[in-house]
C-alpha cells in the first residue's frame, strides 16, 4: 500500500506536523507500506536539520529522520523553501526539494492521501 501525507501546518505552534509525523513513523514500520510525506507552506520548516528547542518540545527533525531511515520519502515544496530562504543543505538527511509535478505524481500513485 502506498500512502501520501501532505503537511501544511507550521512546525511549532500547531500540532499538525507533529501528528502527521507520528502517523508516518508508525506507518513506515509496517510491512508492505510505502510512505511519502510532502511538506508545503510553513511545514517545510519541519525539515530543517539540527533544531534547537527547549526541554519538553518534540523534535520534528528527528521524527522526520526516523521516517527517512526506514525508507520513507520526504519531499519539500521547492517554492515554499525559496519563499522562506531555506536551502537544500539545511534539510535533514533524506529530505529533498520537490515540485508540484512530483506531488501530482505521488498523489496519482497513492492508494491513500492524508492531509494535515
Amino acid at each position: 500500500m502506498n500512502i501520501l501525507l501532505i503537511v501544511n501546518g507550521p512546525p511549532y505552534g500547531s500540532e499538525l506536523p507533529f501528528n502527521a509525523l507520528r502517523l508516518a513513523g508508525t506507518l513506515v514500520k509496517r510491512d508492505g507500506v510505502e510512505v511519502r510525506v510532502f511538506l508545503m507552506g510553513d511545514a517545510v520548516g519541519t525539515a530543517v536539520a539540527g533544531q534547537q528547542l527547549p526541554d519538553g518540545y518534540y523534535h520534528l527533525d528527528r521524527m522526520l529522520r526516523g521516517v527517512t531511515r526506514r525508507g520513507g520519502e520526504v519531499g519539500c515544496c521547492g517554492t515554499c523553501l525559496e519563499a522562506r530562504g531555506l536551502e537544500e543543505k539545511e534539510l535533514v538527511e533524506g529530505a529533498f526539494p520537490s515540485t508540484m509535478e512530483q506531488l501530482a505524481d505521488w498523489t496519482l500513485e497513492a492508494d491513500r492521501v492524508i492531509t494535515f
